[in-house]
């Protein structure tokens, strides 16, 4: 007959001891103070057999201590200002339409081939240049910003839908606040 072994839970218990005191007698904290932490990880009664890790630092009573490890490497830099996304489709709306006015590409569907895009993708792009000049120029005029802008393409997508200028510039308006 064979014997299955018997499986035993494992446990894992934490003592964590904060003690902060003058590192000169054990008073209280002073001009200088030693603050130390005790971890201890392992199984019940572990604690017992001296299991026992401990970090001290030495810090001014008025600074603040943090359990929080410092950072490592170099920070982050801050992010580079960039020209908002709906500028670039803008402009390449404003370029697209160039091309086929003056005869280089023969269709959207060779701008979409030639982009590496789809066809719907150049029409909704295209789509911009039927926004009232105002709000074009407003659009182009846009600051490099380090953030996502409030105006987008696909904001301005059921704008570009409103036939008269004036109701676009008022549905502009009214989205702006």
């Amino acid at each position: 007959m064979r014997t299955i072994p018997e499986v035993v839970e494992s446990e894992v218990w934490f003592r964590v001891v904060h003690i902060a005191q003058d590192s000169h007698n054990g008073a209280p904290v002073a001009a200088n103070r030693e603050q130390m932490v005790e971890i201890a990880l392992g199984p019940k009664g572990a604690f017992e057999n001296g299991n026992i890790g401990a970090l001290r630092r030495r810090a001014p009573p008025d600074q603040l201590l943090s359990a929080v490890p410092p950072t490592r490497g170099d920070p982050k830099p801050p992010r580079e200002p960039k020209t908002p996304r709906v500028v670039e489709l803008l402009r390449k709306a404003i370029e697209w339409q160039a091309l086929l006015e003056t005869g280089k590409v023969a269709s959207q569907a060779d701008i979409a081939r030639r982009e590496g895009i789809t066809r719907g993708r150049v029409t909704q792009v295209m789509g911009m240049l039927r926004l009232a000049p105002e709000i074009r120029e407003k659009i182009l005029t846009m600051p490099d910003t380090t953030h996502q802008p409030l105006i987008t393409e696909r904001v301005l997508r059921p704008i570009g839908t409103i036939t008269e200028y004036s109701g676009q510039i008022r549905e502009f308006q009214r989205f702006l606040g």
